[in-house]
């Protein structure tokens, strides 16, 4: 039985192996544009690839835009950006009826929403009513204007920024909203070399064009692939203590930081965290997770599903730091 299994995970391995074999070729491509930076752009993948959106925090130019519009390029999608103002409207992100005077008819207009790849910059400048409209478009994954309901494109990704200085004039995302995310990814500035080759680059005033190089339905079969990626009952155990240790620290021997957890994380933060470490594990052209897998993409899963009480910010203890404490206490299979 045990050697069945060991020849069904390495056809799996094989078959995973060939099938992600256009992610170097992606990286690649967009590295063109994009100098350093890896930690974000394989989040882009794994948001892209697991179907799920990425929530990016980061201070402005460290080529948020440019990451999200060279992949839609390089995989020849359609590509949206909206920015977010205090004055926007649910109609302009989804569209709205228009009346037509000739026809004596209303027609509809469809917003930058019907893309294949949106950027949201600044969502938490815009008033609650388009966040809301923003994100049932992320969840159903269609939109109704006036009778009529539009399914979206596929694959279909939206990039939200937020600025972590400013917060004047901001509304924040709502814990009920955030957790739709599969990922909240901070970004930091890049390292100095790199930051040379940045400024080299402008200073000529290259701008390298990206190719496509990837079709839109193989993004497509890609993520019915990644189903396939092999997670053992450990994993999927090892997932579920971190999980529920975020809700019941005591019972995990971390008595000590109960009373800094206001909440813990969703049953949509253990199905997010066993899609991520499978789209990871693609990616590194593997067909089955290992702890590694799960540990790579912890933070980025739970930073943002996990709620800090008023004696947490008291003491300056942040969400990260309590994920670390969790990683290290739970027992890895």
């Amino acid at each position: 039985m045990e050697e069945t299994r060991a020849v069904d995970i390495s056809a799996v391995n094989e078959k995973i192996a060939e099938q992600s074999a256009f992610i170097d070729l992606l990286i690649r491509e967009m590295d063109k544009a994009i100098i350093g930076q890896r930690y974000m752009v394989e989040r882009l993948l794994i948001g892209l690839l697991g179907q799920g959106h990425i929530l990016l925090e980061g201070v402005p130019g460290l080529a948020k835009t440019l990451a999200i519009k060279s992949l839609a390029q390089a995989v020849k999608g359609s590509f949206s950006r909206i920015q977010f103002t205090p004055d926007l409207l649910p109609a302009d992100v989804i569209g709205t009826l228009i009346y037509n005077i000739k026809e004596n008819d209303f027609s509809i207009k469809r917003g930058p929403i019907f893309a294949n790849f949106i950027l949201a910059d600044e969502i938490n400048r815009a008033p609650a009513k388009v966040q809301s409209a923003l994100l049932e478009a992320m969840q159903e994954r269609q939109v109704t204007i006036g009778d009529e309901t539009f399914g979206l494109d596929e694959p279909f990704l939206v990039m939200a920024t937020q600025n972590p200085v400013e917060q004047e004039g901001t509304y924040p995302l709502p814990e009920a909203q955030v957790d739709r995310f599969m990922l909240k990814t901070i970004i930091d500035y890049p390292k100095m070399t790199e930051e040379q080759l940045i400024i080299r680059q402008n200073l000529k005033g290259e701008k390298p064009a990206i190719n496509p190089v990837v079709s839109l339905k193989q993004i497509l079969t890609a993520q019915e692939a990644v189903r396939g990626v092999y997670m053992d009952e450990k994993i999927e155990k090892y997932i579920l203590d971190i999980v529920f240790a975020t809700r019941y620290p005591e019972k995990y021997g971390l008595s000590e930081i109960k009373p800094l957890i206001s909440f813990g994380a969703s049953p949509r933060g253990s199905i997010n965290m066993a899609t991520a470490a499978k789209c990871y594990a693609f990616i590194k052209r593997r067909g089955y997770v290992i702890p590694e897998d799960v540990r790579a993409i912890v933070h980025d899963v739970l930073r943002h599903r996990i709620g800090i009480t008023y004696e947490a910010e008291a003491e300056n203890v942040t969400s990260e730091e309590l994920i670390n404490r969790i990683v290290n206490q739970v027992e890895v299979p």
